[in-house]
């Protein structure tokens, strides 16, 4: 079913942002994760007044945002279809691809073979080859790398593989090429990512990344809800690391942001130039500052700070315009380890012509989302359910 009175959508990852384990996460070591709940609690309660007001208490429990009485959004949850939990399956299942198998992971290092084809292709022999945080690897390793010139490789439980090298010794440009190669070389092993690292520092105590990390990503397995979108004349906006995700496939633009708080201010920058199509942002702070670093308390602040920010989203949002708010995965920092969880993502999904509130339910699939926008812009959809039916006014759809 289309609405025709919809011209634009905002479509809002919160990377990490996780709302209680999925049915099978003891198969991933995450049976008791719940990312938002455990912030919650461990920040002795959330103060997010308009994500409450949206219908965020109404999805799971929260300690300090109560169930609203008359929400404002759509509210629910969504289950992972997808095998694994990492930045690229969750996303590419938003946009309407499922993967049946995660993509190989290498907790004990990469190959022989990878290593000696990075070696020989760049001229360079990498430092690390370990599943490592990256904050810890550079503490570690980044002396060495100033004294030798030699990148630092290093992997997680997701599927990357990770560069990490000193602005100084390896400019970013080069490291960016050196990042290319290596993504030819890997293409075969089917490795999701290549991110480049830079960083920045005098020794192991002030050593620190810079914002110009890079992913360089497979191309999705088939067509996406982008592509669709961009086959029929309606461009795509990714804000965040969006273009890097999709390896640049059905991205019309792509901005590319320093924070969270950078990714805020370029959504509304992006739909303020925007007539009619898709705003994608991926705000990743939650996961890559907070999630992966165990800092519950500044995960909480960050919540907030979204929080503060989403009244001027909702402000620049018109009659005929669509938003919806998720994430690709948890990232739970009270579980054991550094890694994403595997968990349900919250959604909320609000238009000034909803009137009331109401339950989207457990969706079946993040592809949910995809089949909405699909219905929204009347494009094709290869997987999900649309939600837009509940989202219509009684005499368009809904009652």
């Amino acid at each position: 079913m289309s609405f025709p009175g919809f011209r634009r959508a905002v479509l809002i990852t919160l990377d990490g942002v996780g709302a209680g384990a999925l049915p099978d996460a003891a198969q991933y070591g995450d049976a008791e994760a719940s990312t938002l709940l455990h912030v919650a609690e461990v920040c002795g309660g959330l103060d997010l007044p308009t994500l409450q007001r949206l219908g965020l208490g109404n999805i799971l429990p929260l300690p300090g945002v109560p169930a609203a009485a008359r929400p404002a959004a759509g509210y629910g949850k969504m289950r992972e279809r997808s095998a694994g939990k990492d930045t690229t399956t969750g996303h590419w299942e938003l946009a309407g691809v499922v993967r049946d198998l995660p993509f190989p992971t290498y907790p004990h290092g990469f190959p022989k073979e990878v290593i000696a084809a990075f070696s020989r292709e760049t001229g360079l022999e990498p430092l690390g080859n370990i599943a490592a945080s990256g904050t810890e690897i550079i503490r570690r390793l980044g002396e060495e790398h100033l004294r030798t010139g030699r990148p630092i490789v290093y992997t997680s439980a997701d599927s990357v593989f990770q560069i990490a090298a000193h602005e100084e010794v390896i400019p970013v440009d080069r490291l960016y090429r050196i990042c290319r190669t290596a993504r030819r070389i890997l293409d075969p092993w089917g490795i999701a990512r290549v991110i480049a690292r830079p960083f920045a520092g005098r020794g192991a105590t002030d050593f620190h990344r810079t914002p110009r990390r890079h992913d360089f990503s497979m191309p999705p397995t088939s067509p996406t809800l982008l592509d669709n979108l961009q086959q029929n004349g309606l461009p795509v906006i990714g804000v965040g690391k969006i273009g890097d995700i999709f390896a640049g496939k059905g991205v019309s633009e792509s901005i590319y942001t320093e924070s969270n708080a950078d990714g805020m201010a370029r959504t509304l920058g992006a739909l303020a130039g925007l007539d009619k199509g898709l705003v994608f942002t991926n705000l990743v702070d939650f996961d890559m500052l907070y999630g992966h670093r165990r800092d519950p308390a500044g995960f909480g602040a960050t919540l907030r700070e979204f929080d503060r920010w989403l009244p001027r989203l909702l402000k620049a949002l018109g009659e005929t315009d669509l938003l919806l708010i998720t994430a690709d995965h948890g990232c739970d920092p009270t579980t054991p380890g550094t890694d994403h969880t595997r968990e349900y993502v919250p959604l909320l999904a609000w238009h000034r012509r909803l009137g009331a509130g109401v339950s989207l339910g457990t969706r079946g699939s993040f592809a949910d989302v995809a089949a909405t926008l699909a219905a929204v812009f009347s494009v094709a959809s290869s997987a999900g359910e649309s939600f837009l039916p509940e989202l219509l006014p009684p005499a368009q759809g809904r009652g």
